[in-house]
């Protein structure tokens, strides 16, 4: 029996994402699961309700015919380069995350789950890094009850775009993650479906207050709850 809990996700035609949908179709507790974004993602199930939109404004996302919505997946991320600028980037990666946290909050959700990325710190001279800490401070000072912050290194899998130095990269990362332990263990490269697998432990656990999950935290949660 289908259980009568929805959860909403945010990014779910990137490579996060679609792991993390597949996953909540397939899980038992969930009896809707509602995609929001501008692209339609590839996946058929009568539970997934898909709401194409802008997240440029919480005015544009939040339907109150959503109804409640007990947990709220986020998995948007862009690079730079993709983005094109700075600013695009932060559009993307701050506020597009702000909103969606927002908009949480509005539809009652007990839980928000985010992915960042390793490094994520507000005070960093780097700018992604300063980004992804400060979209963290954000969303913590939203109100949810729950917040979970996943923060991958170098994820591994399947994107629909081929990036050439991002191959070498993983290549070249994959080949020295045996090196990579102690306080080095977090740089460890992740496959977006364990990544997806720890987001779905995490939001099965009853946690409050602000919990991160690094490499062996990730890895540590979604293979005890596989």
């Amino acid at each position: 029996m289908e259980g009568k809990r929805a959860a909403a996700i945010f990014g779910a035609t990137g490579l996060v994402g679609c792991a993390c949908l597949d996953l909540l179709l397939a899980e038992g507790q969930y009896g809707r699961v509602i995609a929001l974004g501008r692209r339609e993602p590839a996946r058929s199930n009568a539970k997934l309700q898909v709401h194409r939109v802008s997240l440029d404004s919480v005015e544009e996302i939040d339907n109150p015919a959503l109804g409640v919505i007990d947990d709220v997946f986020c998995c948007l991320g862009t690079t730079i380069r993709k983005a094109g600028s700075q600013g695009a980037f932060r559009s993307v990666d701050f506020g597009y995350v702000v909103n969606a946290a927002t908009f949480a909050k509005r539809r009652g959700a007990r839980q928000f789950l985010l992915v960042t990325a390793v490094g994520a710190d507000a005070r960093s001279r780097v700018f992604y890094s300063r980004v992804k800490g400060e979209v963290e401070e954000a969303v913590a000072k939203i109100g949810i009850e729950s917040v979970s912050i996943f923060r991958p290194s170098l994820i591994l899998g399947e994107r629909e775009e081929s990036r050439l130095k991002e191959r070498f990269a993983k290549l070249a990362v994959s080949a020295l993650s045996f090196a990579m332990i102690g306080p080095l263990s977090k740089f460890r490269p992740i496959e977006a479906a364990m990544i997806a697998r720890a987001m779905l432990a995490a939001a099965a656990l009853p946690a409050s207050g602000v919990r991160v999950y690094e490499f062996e935290e990730m890895m540590g949660i979604a293979v005890r709850n596989a």
